[in-house]
């Protein structure tokens, strides 16, 4: 199932087909169950090339990718643009230690501000200084247009029958794998 991405490291698009790596199993091993190799092979290659694309897309808008996420999660909280860390750490599902680690990491850069939830309270509360609000806005603008242009080879009816079954195979693969541990 993993297969190698060929020349994805460099962007170019795999010229193997997924289904022919499911033929040649076939004919290498008959009966091995290769029902999954053309949805999870495409997947695992658009992964890729997204992760590609973003990574350059951040580059150039001067922000990395747990950062991002971080402002990115303050940001949709909408005014005050403030949330606790337990908040943060529930919502990106990332451990306590690595949103502690990105919220000091933002703070250093002058991106976020930390400060008691109330008087007593031991909750610390991560809200948005100007220059990281300004630096998520830029950096959102940059990543979501080049995805935007990167999904526009689907009509937007396409795009939604692509999303739900997503959804769904996301909701039942996550279920499965849940039971694996």
């Amino acid at each position: 199932m993993g297969e190698d991405l060929g020349g994805a490291a460099s962007g170019a698009v795999p010229s193997y087909p997924a289904a022919e790596i499911a033929a040649a199993w076939q004919r290498e091993r008959p009966g091995t169950p290769t029902d999954s190799i053309e949805i999870v092979t495409p997947i695992w290659w658009l992964g890729k090339l997204f992760a590609i694309d973003r990574d350059r897309a951040l580059r150039a808008a001067g922000i990395d990718t747990a950062t991002l996420d971080l402002l990115s999660v303050i940001r949709r909280a909408g005014p005050p643009y403030s949330l606790s860390t337990r908040e943060i750490a529930r919502r990106t599902l990332v451990t306590a230690g690595a949103i502690s680690q990105r919220v000091a990491r933002a703070e250093r850069g002058g991106l976020v501000r930390r400060a008691p939830a109330g008087p007593g309270s031991r909750a610390v509360l991560v809200s948005l200084t100007d220059e990281g609000h300004a630096l998520v806005e830029h950096s959102v603008d940059e990543v979501l247009g080049r995805e935007a242009t990167l999904v526009a080879g689907l009509s937007a009816s396409e795009r939604a029958t692509l999303a739900a079954l997503l959804d769904k195979l996301l909701t039942d693969v996550r279920t499965r794998t849940a039971d694996s541990g």
